[in-house]
Formats: C-alpha cells, structure tokens, sequence
C-alpha cells in the first residue's frame, strides 16, 4: 500500500479510500484491487521509504465519499470511491525496503510493483499492489496470517462509514438551505424511519425475497446507499427504497446481491451459496422477485454499478 499522502488519516481511521477510477474516467488497477481485496488479505503500509504498520482487510470494500480528514490532499480525486476497512498494527521496527533491494528487487512484480525493483522508491501513482506472500515474509517474515473474522465485531468494521455518515449529518443539520421538518427527515431516512419509510410503501409492500409483509419485520433500505445520495430529494425519494427483512437487507446493503430492472437476482460470487441456502433464500433468489417499477431503475443501476460485489 504505496500511501504517502494519505497515511495518517487511513491509519488513525482504520481504512483505506481510492476513487473509483483515474483522471477522465479511466480504469485504474491499483483502484480496482480496492474492490478486490477481501476479508483476511495482509496489507503493508508503505509511506515515507518505510513500512511501519501491517493491516489485515476486516471486509470487502464499500462504496463511500472521500473523507473530510483528507482536507485538501487528493483535491483532484473524484469525491466517491471506495472505502476498504483495515485493522492497522504497527510494527516493532519499521522496515526500509530500500535497506533490502539487491535481495527484494527480484521478488516484486514485474508490472504494477508498488515499489522500484532497481532502487526501492516508491512508484508514483501506485496505490494498492499486489505483491504476493513471498515478499511479505521476506520483509516481515513468516507472522503467520491472522484471521480476523471471528475477533472483530461488525460495529469496529463499520466505524469508518459509521463515522462518515455521522459526518454527513452534521453537515445536514448545519445546512441552511433546509428547513428544520426537512432536516429532520433526512436525518431519520437514514435509520430507514419516518418520511422515506412512508414513501416507500408507494413502490414495495412486502420483501422482494422473502414475501414478508408484515411492517414491523421490514427494514426500510436505500437502494443508493444514503451516504451517497446527492440531495435531500434523493434521501427521501420512496423509489430509492426496498423493504426488505433483516437478513435480505444485510446481503443488499453489503453486496452480496442485487437486481435487475426485470426482477432477476443477481448473486455475487463472493456469497458462500451454502450460506444463501441456511438462509433459506436459494430458491426465491432463483426465481427472481417481479418487475420494478421505472422510477426505481436509476438507483438499481447504481447499486448494480457501485455495490454489487462482481
């Protein structure tokens, strides 16, 4: 993780952010392994010449704002990417990688290596690399892999987005071209209550999956993730929503399924089919969920696009 600019505030947070693409809309590898890593991969933190913290990745990488703590650094960067939540430890010693290059250098990828194989520099525009295991222990050495899963509770995974979305509405409240009834519900749309729970009812009545329709078994959830809407006429737009049963909520809110404008469920490859069926969501997924309506089009598009974990 080649992160000079950004390494403060990625380590105090417990995360790491890119934008989705390069300048102009370009795909970018490094941005794309983002979305690519997955819970348990080991991340090095590479800033200043040194590796001082190792990170393991607690989740996949969620579709987010850039961070305010980035203040003006990046100001060229689009303002959405991904966020990818790390658990950081420092090391003991840090290590200089440049310390190591005639023994190094012949370890790194030949392309995309995060740093020089001739002179231990970082590469500019280098973001998240892989690099393979070999070069983690020859740097590190063998720690062995923890794994994290079981240790870390889903409320430290979603600290990072838990705090950009508390940042978000603050900004709400203190926003003056609101009125307070507005500010109001914009703030309860994002708990899934009041306003845009209401509205929803306009487009959904039972849970695409499950069929539940009983109101006090659903959760009212955005489609466009709510930290990411543009407006207060996106937050509380009822064809911005689904009403959806707790487990089936979890899947779509993390990604692991999503739909088409004609009601066939996408399935990403990332979800243990064996734990769709403990869910009892195998064949409702396989026969798909009914028509949405064509207000709800633009938003499925998003969530297919910035969500779904392909």
């Amino acid at each position: 993780m080649n992160h000079k600019q950004t390494a403060r505030q990625e380590i105090e947070g417990g995360y790491l952010w890119s934008p989705y693409r390069a300048a102009h809309g370009a795909r970018n590898l490094f941005y794309d392994n983002m979305r690519g890593a997955a819970p348990g991969d080991v991340v090095l933190s590479f800033a200043g010449g040194l590796i001082r913290y190792v990170g393991y990745v607690e989740d996949y990488a969620s579709p987010a704002p850039k961070p305010d703590s980035f203040g003006s650094t990046g100001h060229y960067w689009d303002d959405e990417g991904w966020l990818l939540p790390v658990l950081w430890e420092p090391l003991a010693t840090p290590v200089r990688p440049k310390d190591h290059i005639k023994e190094l250098g012949p370890l790194l990828p030949d392309k995309y290596s995060p740093i020089q194989p001739s002179t231990g520099n970082g590469n500019q525009g280098a973001y998240l690399a892989e690099v393979g295991r070999e070069v983690y222990e020859f740097l590190i050495g063998p720690l062995g892999i923890r794994d994290v899963g079981d240790e870390v509770e889903s409320s430290q995974v979603d600290a990072p987005l838990t705090r950009i979305d508390d940042a978000m509405q603050a900004i709400i409240r203190d926003d003056p071209s609101l009125d307070a009834t507005t500010k109001e519900q914009v703030v309860l749309s994002r708990y899934g209550q009041g306003l845009f729970r209401r509205r929803i009812f306009n487009f959904e009545t039972s849970c695409r999956l499950t069929k539940v329709s009983n109101p006090r078994l659903l959760i009212a959830s955005h489609i466009k993730p709510w930290r990411l809407c543009e407006d207060s006429i996106e937050r509380l737009d009822g064809a911005n929503g689904l009403l959806l049963t707790p487990h089936v909520d979890r899947l779509f809110d993390r990604g692991f399924i999503s739909f088409e404008d004609d009601g066939d469920v996408l399935l990403s490859r990332k979800l243990d089919h064996l734990d769709l069926d403990r869910l009892g969501l195998s064949e409702a997924c396989a026969n798909g969920c009914g028509v949405f309506h064509p207000k709800q089009a633009t938003y499925l598009a998003y969530h297919r696009s910035n969500v779904f974990l392909r």
